[in-house]
């Protein structure tokens, strides 16, 4: 009886034979940390995976391109030395400024500027894109951030699935549900709890989130309209954005703030937590050097290798220098000033093992410029973190820690030695940070299915169901006035209107308190 159930079931499961899977890395850094193993999981689950990679972007110290031996196939493509060079050198400087506390929208599409010049060279590189078109992929998995790859999705003419490294309310133009009572829109620093002056707040940045939207779009359209045969769309990156066949968020509810899902949305934050691995013998022995008293793990994001403002890192020397604890920090050795000393405690590393570091039994708080992988990995293994927002999306991210109970935020223009060693010590000493700290960890890890697995789950459902039409509601695309019934509105209001003048009054009143309210939807 068993044998014969189990036959049943396994012939009742869809057949679904290995799939050619196109994922696009573009940007680097903890982008292709996330792309990397998005495409290591999908070969292991017997895929034919090829990803994209652009070499020559913001290096990582330490670190190696180089991929997973026995895995995914890679196809390489670069500006050549000179412009890396020149690209490299521009993002140093930007560095310096974010720890000035200058960062700002112009810097930002700065970069994407830079992303647009890449991208044309990219597509125009006929090699390229014909030995991609002759591979035939049956789906392509995104990098959302950089609107580069909805075009080369396009220009391939794959469908695509978008994968975003970030929170929910980074793409301004998915359509989810999005009340403003309590849904903090992109880069207002708001929590989920906003008073009257925070929904006003949160009210006047939605409505300059579709500006920003437009000006990021502005500086690709021309590179739209050279290399696709359609043309710019008319809805610009809000119709590439909901021309995907589903959305994959690196995010998770143990950080997130409670909002409304659409069906194709799915949450897969914590692709890189895994078990912790015991480091090599010579930092054991480090770690153990401090006893109870235990390390402090010191990295400010994947691309930022060194502090390049000399008095924040006199300041932050200084701070490390008065604590019981060990400090771990990933920093390039090579651009250490030679006149500041090192104090006893301090450990400079080019690169770390972070996952492993975080899971150790003696870790006792992270501090970290707010990277959505990063506070993961804190929220993962149960340590209490201190942000150090620096740029993007990290000023909200911390919010985000901080209103759960994860930790406390120093902006990096407002640090000196005393408030850092005595934020140190509040993190450690006071059992709240450590309880929530674990609290989270038990929410993001009882999940009933894993992130890679959940993730892997849902691209062959695509794949099996010929794309994602069926998890698409009618409201991406009906008009605006429709989806906030305007015209409905309207048309009551017509039908008020007679030629009695209290029933203008009346109709006329309740019109106007009818579109007031409505627009407060927007």
């Amino acid at each position: 009886m068993g044998i014969v159930f189990w036959m049943f079931f396994l012939l009742a499961l869809p057949v679904l034979q290995s799939a050619k899977i196109l994922t696009v890395c573009l940007i680097g850094g903890s982008h292709y940390l996330l792309l990397d193993e998005i495409s290591h999981n999908l070969y292991q689950r017997g895929h034919e995976v090829r990803m994209l990679l652009q070499l020559g972007n913001p290096v990582i110290t330490g670190f190696s391109y180089e991929g997973r031996a026995d895995s995914y196939q890679r196809s390489t493509w670069s500006l050549g030395e000179k412009y890396i060079k020149e690209y490299n050198g521009w993002f140093l400087e930007q560095q310096t400024q974010f720890l000035l506390g200058r960062d700002n929208f112009n810097n930002f599409l700065n970069f994407m500027g830079h992303l647009s010049y890449q991208c044309d060279k990219l597509l125009g590189d006929k090699e390229m894109i014909t030995f991609l078109q002759r591979q035939h992929f049956d789906i392509t998995i995104l990098d959302a951030f950089n609107p580069c790859s909805f075009i080369l999705a396009h220009r391939l003419g794959v469908q695509y699935i978008a994968f975003y490294p970030g929170t929910l309310n980074g793409p301004l133009s998915i359509a989810l549900p999005s009340p403003l009572s309590y849904i903090p829109v992109f880069s207002s620093q708001l929590s989920d709890d906003m008073n009257l002056w925070g929904r006003a707040k949160n009210l006047f940045y939605s409505f300059l989130a579709p500006v920003g939207q437009e000006l990021v779009w502005s500086t690709f359209r021309e590179v739209a309209e050279r290399h696709l045969e359609s043309g710019s769309p008319p809805g610009g990156l809000k119709e590439f954005h909901q021309g995907a066949e589903l959305w994959a968020f690196n995010t998770d509810f143990s950080l997130e703030f409670p909002q409304p899902l659409m069906p194709y949305t799915v949450l897969v934050g914590g692709l890189l937590n895994k078990p912790a691995k015991p480091p090599d013998q010579d930092l054991e022995l480090w770690i153990s050097s401090f006893g109870e008293a235990g390390f402090i793990v010191v990295t400010l994001g994947s691309m930022v290798s060194s502090v390049s403002v000399d008095l924040l890192l006199v300041e932050l020397v200084a701070g490390f220098s008065g604590i019981p604890q060990g400090v771990l920090w990933r920093y390039d050795p090579k651009r250490w000033p030679a006149h500041l000393d090192r104090p006893p405690n301090l450990r400079l590393v080019d690169w770390l093992p972070l996952n492993d570091l975080l899971g150790h039994k003696k870790a006792r708080l992270f501090i970290t410029h707010g990277g959505q992988n990063s506070l993961l990995q804190a929220v993962y293994h149960g340590v209490p973190v201190l942000g150090i927002p620096l740029f993007g999306d990290q000023f909200d991210n911390v919010v985000r820690a901080e209103t759960k109970g994860l930790g406390l935020t120093i902006n990096p223009t407002h640090i000196t030695r005393e408030r850092l060693s005595s934020t140190i010590q509040t993190l450690i000493q006071d059992t709240r940070f450590k309880s929530s700290a674990l609290s989270l960890s038990q929410i993001h890890r009882s999940h009933p299915v894993p992130p890679a697995l959940r993730l892997v789950q849902w691209v062959e459902h695509i794949l099996h169901s010929g794309g994602g039409a069926h998890l698409r509601p009618t409201s991406l695309t009906q008009p605006w006035y429709q989806r906030y019934l305007l015209d409905l509105v309207l048309l009551f209001c017509l039908g008020l209107l007679g030629p009695r003048h209290h029933v203008y009054q009346t109709s006329h009143f309740y019109c106007s308190a009818t579109l007031s309210n409505t627009s407060v939807l927007f």
